[in-house]
């Protein structure tokens, strides 16, 4: 992008700060001035380096949370510095469609009859009552109209919210995940996974949702801690009960609804306790039916009894057993978890209603040998929390094992740089014992899995481009596949779908792979690690270079938000009580690799004291520079920089130096915290708290020579800190910007960032004033304690052997009398 340089143009009039800086009066203005010139637009300009970001992109579920804004301004802060620092800086945004999710928040809204608006709008007659409805009632052509308007609405809303976060996103560029372009690069990718077998259908145990009616992966399946029962059940062995014995093998389960379903019994094969039983037969309580006892190494025989029943249709570890022993499966739950017809009397119970009749009914038969308290690990929906259900079900499925391994490659070897690096271990952790991925929802929004199935022959046309008839045998009589793809099959197509794949787009060629990924650590096996297999898959290349993982946003206890929990805060809210810029720069500064984020609101108002502080700092800088003329000498070109300038300008410079070098540094590791940490002090203390307080006398004395090298000194110093802050706080700093006499560009958002000019750099003068912060802080210190009033003038005796020391407090006497209000004797 070409900078305008403000040169062309006449240079406004100066004018004074208000008193007080009014965020809701400054933002909007500066985004639409960034927007309306054009700043955002990254240009194909082969002069720049490229560098890219894809934003993680918003399911259209409702408003941003404040991880969402963190993320953003994480992401903003390097895309502006990057800009700013002479970059081809290209920030990609977009909208995830989030099937699951979005399925769940309309039928809620369905069921409490909240979405009668939007059913008005797309022309659904609504019921004269008040009856909940279901996505059922609207049909699947009906449904897909809602969850557009749905879509539409919310995604206006979404991008409203990350203008006032101040994102410079690339409009222009603007995505969603079932865009046609994008519902393309699914279809291509599916279709070739299929062709080089790596998709399958098949049979297999899933996790089942019984409330969002859908297939989930394992990693959409959150599992914690639960307090439940465990239930020793007696089961009657066969040869024994045959000749009017009582022998029986007891087993332990957490739930015995699932017995109904139980077609063997099993024991470690080296447990001598059962050793005489393998091979013979028990009966299933309450059902009659003959089971076989079997031996597997499977069963851990610490467990319980040692003796466990094998469920093969409701259980991962049974189905794995059961297949090694070719046991019948039976499936006795329907798909909203009540049971079926293969539970005899317990049919059309709900699945806990029936765990509760069949306990009863085996402690009346005298097969329940008792009951004990049992913790463990409860799998549940991560979108809508119910209690998942194992089931046997015929899905879509990913090969994963042979894609993992490139992915694996590229991390060990250097290729994707995780931050943190402790990060690496999960990763390589989960991709070498990864299983084969579910990629079917049985829902209605989303990518329709591209399968058409025959009539006739029974043959499955997988195809790009939807067919007419049968590849098999020609027939007319085909169907899709009623399900949709796993949201996250779309998303791990991101970062080069975004771009215009499968096509050869310019976009592709200059920016493929991008520079960085800024996502949150909970999403490194749903997100970042697919885009990785899937990026070198059918790119050859990595998807991105870093990876930086941020911390979660806790409240100022460390609890996790949640609405239920009363503690969520709303960044919109904290937007209208304090500013973006105040809430961007609390998220920077917490923003700690490998440490939780605690947000709390004393730490916001403390922000929002910080843009005061260099509010009035430019105040008192702008009102002395209403004459200030430049020479056209550059400080940094200055050969007689050491005479010219005075000692203040010297050490002010040097710390300048010093500050723009660290900064950078900071960026470039992604250590956000320590560069916001930077920032702070230099700009509060050093340059607020001593510089402008040396420099008053210069300028308000009667020596044109002096006040003008203040000048410009204070020009130089003001304009580069602007320019360091603008990344973090870009509002407040356009404002002060926009008022700055000669500044080097039209808009901040375009001017250089800051360079560390090393001719500045002067380690003795910074010695010197260490010592003299020490000396003046003390008598500070003394005044307080003596209650000596601030503005009194006092007298003070400093003794010292060092001859240093007495040098520099005559050379230097001016500041005493000015910071410590003391004559030195």
């Amino acid at each position: 992008m070409s900078e305008r340089k403000s040169e062309s143009k006449p240079e406004p009039k100066l004018r004074e700060l208000p008193k007080a800086y009014d965020p809701a009066r400054v933002e909007p203005k500066w985004y639409k001035f960034w927007e309306e010139r054009g700043y955002f637009t990254c240009e194909l300009d082969p002069a720049k380096k490229p560098f890219a970001i894809v934003i993680p992109p918003p399911n259209v579920t409702g408003e941003l949370h404040m991880g969402h804004a963190l993320n953003n301004t994480l992401q903003d802060i390097i895309i502006r510095y990057k800009r700013m620092d002479g970059y081809a800086a290209c920030w990609f945004p977009g909208m995830d469609h989030a099937s699951i999710a979005v399925h769940s928040v309309l039928e809620r809204g369905l069921e409490r009859r909240e979405l009668d608006g939007l059913l008005r709008e797309i022309g659904y007659p609504l019921p004269q009552d008040d009856r909940p409805l279901t996505r059922r009632d609207l049909g699947r052509e009906n449904f897909l109209k809602l969850a557009w308007k749905w879509k539409e609405r919310c995604g206006e809303e979404i991008v409203r919210q990350l203008k006032a976060l101040g994102a410079s996103c690339d409009w222009g560029r603007l995505r969603f995940t079932l865009d046609e372009g994008l519902s393309r690069a699914v279809r291509e990718v599916f279709v070739r996974l299929y062709e080089e077998g790596y998709i399958y259908r098949g049979e297999y145990i899933i996790n089942w949702c019984p409330r969002c009616q859908t297939a989930l992966s394992d990693i959409e399946v959150e599992h914690e801690e639960h307090q439940d029962k465990l239930y020793y059940i007696k089961y009657p062995l066969a040869d024994d009960q045959a000749r009017g014995g009582d022998r029986y093998i007891t087993v332990a389960t957490v739930r015995p609804e699932t017995m109904l379903g139980d077609t063997a019994v099993a024991v470690h094969p080296e447990d001598d306790r059962y050793r005489e039983l393998v091979g013979k037969e028990a009966i299933l309580p309450l059902m009659g039916r003959r089971l076989p006892i079997i031996a597997d190494e499977a069963v851990d025989p610490e467990f319980g009894t040692g003796a466990v029943k094998v469920t093969p249709a409701h259980d991962p570890v049974d189905f794995e057993l059961g297949e090694r022993h070719r046991l019948e499966r039976i499936n006795i739950l329907n798909k909203d978890a009540t049971l079926n017809e293969n539970a005899g009397p317990y049919r059309g119970l709900d699945r806990f209603a029936a765990r509760e009749r069949i306990v009863e009914d085996l402690g009346r038969a005298g097969l329940l040998e008792k009951v004990e308290d049992y913790t463990h690990a409860v799998g549940h929906c991560q979108r809508c929390g119910t209690v998942i259900e194992p089931l046997i079900s015929t899905q879509w499925f990913v090969e994963m094992e042979e894609l993992a391994r490139p992915a694996i490659e590229a991390v060990r070897s250097g290729r994707i740089k995780l931050i943190p690096k402790t990060w690496e271990k999960v990763y390589f952790d989960w991709l070498e014992n990864i299983k084969d991925w579910c990629i079917s929802r049985q829902l209605w929004w989303g990518h329709r899995i591209p399968a058409w199935y025959c009539q006739e022959c029974g043959e499955i046309t997988v195809s790009r481009e939807t067919p007419k008839e049968c590849v098999a045998c020609g027939s007319t009589r085909i169907r899709q596949d009623e399900d949709v793809l796993d949201t996250w099959f779309s998303s791990a197509l991101w970062p080069f779908s975004v771009m215009g794949w499968p096509e050869e787009t310019e976009d592709l060629r200059r920016f493929y792979p991008t520079s960085l990924l800024v996502t949150g650590y909970d999403i490194l096996f749903f997100w970042v690690a697919r885009m990785i297999m899937m990026g070198l898959h059918f790119l050859g290349e990595v998807p991105f270079h870093t990876v930086y993982l941020h911390p979660l946003v806790r409240d100022e206890h460390g609890q996790k938000m949640s609405k239920s929990k009363g503690n969520v805060v709303d960044p919109m809210e904290m937007r209208e009580r304090y500013g973006m810029d105040a809430l961007r720069f609390t998220l920077a500064a917490g923003a700690a690799k490998g440490r939780e984020l605690r947000f709390s609101i004393k730490s916001i108002e403390g922000y929002r004291k910080f843009l005061n502080k260099i509010w009035n700092a430019a105040r008192l800088v702008l009102m002395n520079l209403e004459d200030f003329e430049p020479d056209g000498l550059k400080l940094e070109e200055a050969p007689e920089l050491g005479l010219e300038l005075e000692f203040e300008d010297r050490w002010i410079l040097s710390r300048l130096a010093y500050q723009v070098g660290e900064l950078r540094k900071h960026l470039e590791n992604y250590d956000f915290n320590l560069a916001a940490e930077g920032l702070h002090n230099f700009v509060w203390h050093e340059f607020c708290d001593w510089y402008l307080e040396m420099v008053k006398p210069r300028l308000y004395g009667g020596d044109p020579a002096r006040r003008r090298a203040a000048q410009r000194v204070l020009h130089r110093v003001l304009s580069d800190i602007l320019k360091m802050l603008h990344p973090f706080i870009p509002y407040i700093t356009e404002e002060i910007w926009q008022l700055l006499p000669h500044r080097e560009a039209e808009s901040i958002a375009i001017a250089p960032f800051p360079i560390s000019v090393k001719a500045w750099r002067a380690p003795e003068v910074e010695e010197q004033m260490a010592r003299l912060q020490e000396l003046i802080s003390a008598i500070r210190t003394i005044r307080s304690e003596m209650n000596v009033p601030p503005h009194k003038q006092a007298r003070a005796l400093i003794r010292a052997e060092d001859t240093g020391i007495k040098e520099l407090v005559t050379r230097h006497q001016l500041f005493f009398r000015e910071l410590a209000k003391v004559e030195v004797t």
